[in-house]
């Protein structure tokens, strides 16, 4: 049967879309036509790749023979594939990922002849023309007898008739591979490819109750699909972690972009097993039923709903070394709660983003800020910032610098630190840099007890009154 097409479909491809030479992730299955996946397990890693196992039941013929696997991913990684079937060994295989499109069939139509067909607006009737493709490049260029012809998507009538579709035009992406089988007979035949287009982050909501100093939060897999083919009742399972991946070509055409990365949110990095099954390194979450994903689709899937997880309010103002400042700066808001298995989440988290929501006075949630989590294992400590403090202010300032001999240094600091709020607060302030380029740090003064957090910083858990102000002073002797 010939393919008919209109001017204004194929000539703006034409002229617009020829830049999605390889078919790729830009198209889309006949959502019409049944998928031919058999049994689909896909999982699904942090890093933009998946892997894909599809068992399917086909009739494999005796001695040489090709089969083709039609709706494997638009974007596979063809040097990954594994093959088996029961009495069958792989020769060669061969992906066709050249999928049917108006551009596509101009293209594959260069140095061809085609059908046009004009219809007059005023009468209806048609006239029809042969005409020799020559070019294809920026717009379609067309010999008509002994005159040379441009293609224009003008809204006239016009339509283009093809006569077959190439043997190389595939409706969906196409694996095919050629084997040799000891036996003729049905039997499951399985591929087994990785693949970049899928990917997932976790993403957090929590609503935090100052008054009564708790925190709820339900943990949201997002799952996205770039990869142009839809898994259709998948068994799905998600792995939190980064794996090694050698630098490869890049099969992809709209890369997933990856998040950026995540601030210091663990005050404490947690020493406690989760129940979650791991393999290697690598938590396991796996999704609770079979779940179809569809091409250019996003995703949510709950795996976290914990209820009055005990949770602080607070303030924390970092200072660079020698770092200072003429005028006040707003401390950090941060939330603070633990992930351990009593009084905390209960679980390991996959990195992620976290967004956070406070009730107002008439009751209604609403949203005070973000941050971003790293991998984080049960029975950790953290500390969340949601955003700068109105009312809460730290300015450091460098007092003094005294050379002491040619390798020692002494510099005195002052902190003044302010509120504004009806209730007294507590800061942590935090001097870092201390680790920068020396290893015999010594703090050799303070106005108030410092704590030391790691080799790089100390902190001081200031109170300040309310509509009040505290001032702290250290003295550090270091190598600069």
């Amino acid at each position: 049967m010939p393919l008919h097409f209109t001017t204004a479909a194929m000539s703006a491809l034409a002229l617009l879309g020829m830049g999605l030479t390889g078919g790729a992730a830009a198209q889309t299955t006949d959502a019409g036509a049944p998928s031919a996946q058999g049994d689909v397990s896909v999982t699904i890693y942090n890093d933009n790749l998946a892997l894909v196992q599809d068992v399917r039941q086909l009739n494999i013929a005796n001695g040489i023979s090709r089969i083709e696997f039609p709706d494997v991913s638009a974007q596979i990684r063809p040097e990954t594939l594994s093959f088996s079937a029961p009495g069958a060994a792989i020769i060669e295989q061969n992906f066709d990922y050249d999928l049917l499109s108006p551009s596509k069939l101009m293209e594959k139509a260069v140095g061809q002849v085609v059908t046009i067909v004009r219809t007059n607006p005023a009468t209806g009737a048609e006239t029809r023309e042969q005409a020799k493709v020559l070019a294809v490049n920026g717009g379609v260029v067309l010999q008509i007898g002994s005159r040379i012809e441009v293609l224009r998507d003008d809204g006239l009538p016009v339509r283009v008739i093809f006569d077959k579709v190439p043997a190389n035009l595939r409706a969906r992406p196409t694996l095919s591979v050629r084997v040799n089988s000891d036996r003729a007979g049905t039997r499951p035949a399985s591929i087994r490819y990785l693949t970049p287009g899928l990917g997932w982050s976790a993403d957090y909501v929590a609503l935090f109750d100052a008054g009564k100093g708790t925190v709820d939060v339900q943990g949201w897999v997002t799952l996205t699909n770039d990869s142009g083919t839809t898994y259709s009742n998948a068994n799905t399972l998600l792995v939190a972690g980064s794996v090694g991946q050698n630098a490869q070509p890049s099969y992809n055409r709209r890369m997933i972009s990856p998040r950026p990365a995540p601030s210091r949110t663990l005050v404490s990095p947690g020493t406690e097993t989760s129940g979650r099954e791991q393999l290697g390194d690598f938590y396991l979450y796996p999704l609770a039923a079979r779940t179809t994903i569809a091409s250019n689709q996003t995703k949510q899937v709950s795996f976290l709903d914990v209820q009055g997880v005990p949770a602080q309010a607070g303030y924390e103002y970092a200072n660079g070394w020698l770092a200072s400042s003429d005028e006040a700066q707003s401390a950090n808001s941060v939330v603070r709660f633990s992930t351990s298995a009593s009084g905390g989440l209960g679980d390991a988290l996959p990195a992620g983003t976290i967004r956070f929501y406070q009730r107002d006075a008439s009751g209604s949630p609403q949203f005070t800020g973000e941050n971003q989590l790293d991998h984080t294992p049960m029975g950790s400590q953290l500390s969340l910032s949601t955003g700068k403090a109105f009312d809460v202010k730290v300015q450091p300032v460098v007092e003094q610098r005294q050379k002491l001999s040619d390798t020692r240094w002494r510099t005195t600091m002052r902190y003044e630190l302010t509120n504004a709020r009806p209730d007294a607060v507590t800061i942590d302030l935090v001097q870092q840099g201390l680790d920068f380029a020396w290893a015999d740090t010594r703090v050799a003064a303070e106005s108030l007890k410092s704590e030391r957090r790691n080799a790089d910083a100390v902190v001081w858990h200031v109170p300040v009154p309310a509509n009040g102000r505290t001032t702290v002073t250290a003295t550090f002797e270091t190598r600069y």
